[in-house]
């Protein structure tokens, strides 16, 4: 089982080791190491497309990550409240939308979104008051990429966060309400320092997922352009030490963020002496 372990483990993380290793390459092939250089990173960097790629990723995944662990962590707390048959469906509804492949939340987005269009718009041309060809027109862009990964990754947080509200001491929250605390300096002060590191590891994670995607951003991009929209663009004429640079750079970014959310998930408060 040792040597089947090791095996899987270096199926799945030699072609990695590749796209790090080439990323270093002199050469302008990504097949042919000519020797170690960091040329690849500069130009990347020096990319206007490439930065505005990154911009864009960075300015979605912000957003949605934002919004999923807000939206996320109310979710959380207020399933928390509901029990018997309701419960068990809303807990299917969430590992559901976990386990949906990402092309069909992808397909299922882009009809959505195209039918709210369809409907909207042309409510807004009949009554804006200085005429249709004024009347602003809904489409597919940033607003759809956001909505589109904050729904994606929604599900996560509130797996996350609703894991931590089971495992807190609820004494304390009792001791709040004897001691005649509001519903909300309660929660500021009580519940939701015991849930936070949860919330931070949702954000993270939600940031990722979201930074990462392809497949969803592929058909709700509109004409934005999201770093791996470009990537695969871009491997389409070919693969070159400046994707491989990407790439690395990427899972520097990708790898970064997971191994802070799984600290933050691990993370427990310390007991309290009196």
């Amino acid at each position: 089982m040792r040597l089947y372990a090791l095996a899987v483990y270096l199926f799945l993380y030699i072609p990695i080791g590749v796209i790090v290793l080439f990323s270093f390459n002199a050469g302008r092939h990504a097949s042919d190491l000519r020797g170690f250089s960091t040329q690849w990173y500069g130009k990347a960097l020096a990319n206007p497309i490439v930065m505005d790629s990154l911009t864009t990723s960075f300015t979605v995944a912000l957003a949605s990550a934002v919004m999923a662990s807000l939206f996320g962590t109310m979710a959380a707390l207020a399933l928390q409240q509901v029990k018997g048959r309701i419960r068990v469906f809303y807990d299917a509804m969430i590992y559901v939308s976990i386990m949906i492949p990402g092309i069909v939340i992808g397909i299922a987005t882009l009809i959505a979104l195209v039918t709210v269009f369809e409907v909207v718009n042309p409510f807004l041309a009949s009554i804006w008051p200085t005429g249709p060809e004024a009347a602003p027109k809904l489409n597919m862009g940033l607003g759809s990429l956001i909505a589109a990964h904050t729904l994606f990754t929604m599900s996560l947080v509130i797996v996350i966060v609703r894991a931590r509200i089971a495992g807190m001491d609820r004494a304390l929250i009792e001791a709040s309400t004897d001691l005649y605390a509001t519903p909300w300096r309660t929660f500021w002060q009580v519940t939701l320092p015991q849930i936070f590191p949860a919330i931070l590891a949702g954000f993270l994670l939600s940031f990722t997922f979201s930074f990462d995607d392809f497949i969803i951003a592929f058909f709700v991009a509109g004409s934005q352009t999201t770093l791996p929209i470009y990537v695969f663009s871009s491997i389409r004429r070919g693969v070159t030490p400046e994707i491989n640079a990407i790439g690395t750079m990427v899972l520097a970014v990708s790898l970064t963020l997971l191994i802070t959310a799984q600290f933050m998930l691990r993370k427990r408060e310390k007991p309290t002496r009196r």
